[in-house]
């Protein structure tokens, strides 16, 4: 699992006082990008863009402006070009959203749908 600090910023807040919806979706965006950025290799990173293909979002409760909130990424799988992804955004103990996502890995240069290699793969599934 990695986890990721997320900040809440008085932009994130919407007219019912707490983050709007669409945040928890950046959120995941940049918590699995930083993942990916984190484990893989420098030069594998360089030669790899991820596209999110469907993200299903379960809100649980809602954070509001200076929450402490966390995203716990887990790769749960990689099936040719891609790769899917359970992230928990917590506060504290506390769950306010569950995201199953799933991912397509482009190569940089071309744009195309591309394969990890399975040695950095199985950088993500390592038990």
């Amino acid at each position: 699992m990695f986890r990721h600090a997320l900040s809440v910023h008085p932009s994130d807040i919407d007219h019912m006082g707490h983050v709007n919806n669409a945040v928890y979706l950046r959120w995941v965006q940049d918590a699995v990008v930083r993942y990916w950025e984190t484990v893989a290799p420098a030069e594998t990173v360089a030669r790899h863009l991820w596209i999110a293909l469907r993200h299903e979002i379960t809100y649980r409760k809602p954070a509001f402006l200076d929450d402490p909130v966390v995203a716990e990424v887990t790769a749960e799988a990689i099936k040719g070009t891609r790769s899917f992804f359970s992230t928990c955004i917590t506060r504290g103990e506390e769950v306010l959203a569950e995201v199953k996502s799933s991912w397509c890995c482009l190569d940089a240069a071309s744009r195309k749908p591309a394969k990890l290699a399975r040695e950095v793969a199985e950088r993500f599934l390592a038990p």
